[in-house]
């Protein structure tokens, strides 16, 4: 796996330019560093060369105090640098991991029902935190590092050309070979990274069904497929880290040559009398001085090996196109929206559809009643109409506009749903309300809580509106949830609303309220009921039995109850409940 430059170089400009005041910043501090390492041993070889001359004492002792001191400040600009760098580094992929969770939210149903929660977690967390070094430590020790080595090298040729050329030669080598040995462990960093992706899905699908593995006895089994999946990320981790060692090893052989071409470079110079003892010393600290950044780029070269596995992830991400195309060249009208299937077929595989030319059509205002057995395709219409998928063939028209020619979020601001299970956020009771949507007005969601009969649970939280409310819904019952989700659709007003009434028997007083909030919701707005009971069948104007994917049976509800001969009526005379089950 060879990944072009051009590619780091690309993702590290993005995400770094709006920091360009912080970089500038820390380019200064690592210049102010480099200068000193470079400055410090010319006075350490000014020192040992005036001891050796009998130079006054306080000659020396300015000497030395000078080199304290550039030592501390130099120690002052590392920790600096190093700040700037991290904060830097922090930034940037704080800024990435944004960029793909939005990315990740714009993607259709399909990917989402290929990659599991605990993947995609993995992906847009702990790939990216792998680049934080990247953003970060990469900029100061590479680059700085790199200017280091030109700067001693510049001052060895100005020594000695024969000192001067048989280092260049030493480093000249030394960053060849670890050059060519730059993506030697990437592979296995991209299989590690994968397999950790892979228990984290694992990990998440298991946790989230504790109670069921519990009941089932299956405690065992998910052990022991957890105990694989570590099996495999200990190989993993261990195939490229023992890669890794291939460059450390390499690296540190190249020192052990430098080391001993210079002090044969200094021991020559010195016997022919071009170079003081000082100077002999300056060339072994300069040589010791190149061999630190060659080690520290090395250093950053292994951490771009694991980052390399991070950048190939991020990027086939972001390369990853959602199978919706967004046109936006219409607009829904207002008020109540016509629903029109167009001779519609779908499937969520390619050789198994679920809607087999399904045509009806619903008038606004009116409320129709869906029926069918479990796995007819009930909930898949409801999903075609939010267009969390496309038909393989016909359309879906809302307000006699295709939704392929609606922007996605005009489509689903339009379109409002209660499902059976209402899902809640860890976050204060405003922000589960409106989906953290912070320009509703506190009097309009207070107004709507009151409407729906909500008042007495309302006046009992501790901190009203900005009251936490945990993702798990405990301190809330079923139909308290059921209401919150209610005043969602009342404070988002849609033309249409999709209603997937719970199975689930609440209490007669929440029911009413329910019952009421049901009537409210359907006034003034176009209603598809996916019906589970013979109460919310009864206000509808329209029934359509679907079966297998086919519509069995359509019309008004009336009319199909007076007729005998229907199956509506027959679903009334058997018991909704049993039948549909």
């Amino acid at each position: 796996m060879n990944i072009p430059l051009r590619q780091y170089w690309i993702l590290l400009a993005k995400y770094i330019r709006p920091q360009g005041r912080r970089v500038l910043y820390l380019a200064a501090f690592i210049l102010v560093g480099i200068a000193l390492q470079v400055v410090s041993p010319q006075i350490m070889r000014f020192f040992v060369d005036a001891a050796r001359e009998g130079a006054p004492e306080r000659q020396l002792l300015g000497a030395a105090i000078l080199f304290i001191v550039l030592a501390v400040v130099q120690q002052v600009a590392s920790v600096l640098a190093t700040y700037l760098g991290e904060n830097v580094g922090w930034s940037a992929t704080n800024a990435l991991r944004s960029d793909l969770s939005r990315h990740c939210l714009r993607l259709d149903m399909t990917f989402h029902n290929q990659h599991t929660p605990g993947e995609m977690i993995e992906r847009v967390d702990s790939d990216v935190t792998s680049l934080s070094n990247f953003f970060s430590q990469f900029t100061i020790q590479l680059l700085g590092n790199a200017l280091l080595l030109i700067a001693i090298l510049g001052l060895l040729w100005a020594e000695d050309w024969r000192v001067g050329l048989v280092l260049t030669v030493f480093t000249v080598t030394a960053m060849l070979v670890l050059g060519r040995l730059r993506n030697i462990a990437v592979p296995q960093w991209h299989a590690a990274r994968q397999a950790a992706a892979e228990l984290f899905g694992f990990l998440e699908e298991r946790l989230d069904g504790t109670e069921d593995i519990a009941a089932s006895g299956a405690k065992a089994y998910v052990l022991r497929r957890f105990y694989e999946l570590m099996r495999r990320i200990y190989r993993e981790h261990l195939r490229a880290a023992l890669m890794s060692n291939v460059m450390i090893n390499s690296s540190s052989m190249l020192f052990v040559l430098g080391n001993a071409a210079a002090l044969a470079i200094g021991a020559y110079v010195y016997q022919q009398g071009a170079a003081t003892i000082g100077t002999v010393y300056l060339i072994f600290s300069y040589t010791n001085l190149i061999n630190r950044p060659i080690q520290r780029i090395t250093h950053q070269l292994e951490d771009l090996q694991r980052a390399s596995a991070g950048i190939t992830r991020v990027r086939q991400l972001l390369a990853t196109e959602s199978a919706l195309e967004e046109r936006a060249t219409a607009a829904l009208p207002p008020g109540p929206l016509s629903v029109h299937f167009d001779h519609v077929t779908f499937g969520y595989e390619s050789d198994d559809p679920v809607l087999d030319d399904l045509d009806f059509r619903l008038e606004p205002g009116r409320v129709l009643g869906l029926l069918g057995r479990t796995g007819s395709g009930k909930t898949t219409i409801s999903r075609l109409l939010f267009r969390l998928y496309d038909p393989r063939s016909g359309s879906v028209r809302l307000g006699d506009v295709d939704i392929r020619d609606l922007a996605l979020a005009d489509l689903r601001r339009g379109v409002g749903m209660v499902t059976q299970n209402v899902q809640l956020f860890h976050a204060s009771l405003r922000d589960n309300l409106t989906f953290f949507d912070r320009s509703v007005p506190d009097d309009l969601i207070l107004r709507v809580t009151r409407e729906l009969g909500l008042s007495p649970w309302y006046d009992g939280l501790p901190n009203g509106l900005d009251t936490e409310i945990e993702s798990s819904g405990s301190g809330l019952s079923s139909g308290e949830a059921q209401l919150l989700a209610f005043a969602r659709i009342f404070l988002k007003d849609p033309g249409l609303v999709i209603l997937d009434e719970a199975s689930s028997r609440l209490d007669p007083a929440t029911e009413v309220l329910i019952e009421r909030a049901v009537d409210r919701l359907l006034q003034g707005r176009t209603g598809i009921v996916i019906a589970h009971r013979l109460g919310t069948v009864q206000r509808a104007d329209d029934i359509m039995i679907i079966h297998e994917g086919r519509i069995q049976e359509h019309g008004e509800r009336a009319a199909l109850a007076a007729d005998p001969s229907s199956r509506f009526a027959e679903l009334l005379q058997t018991g909704l409940e049993e039948v549909l089950a």
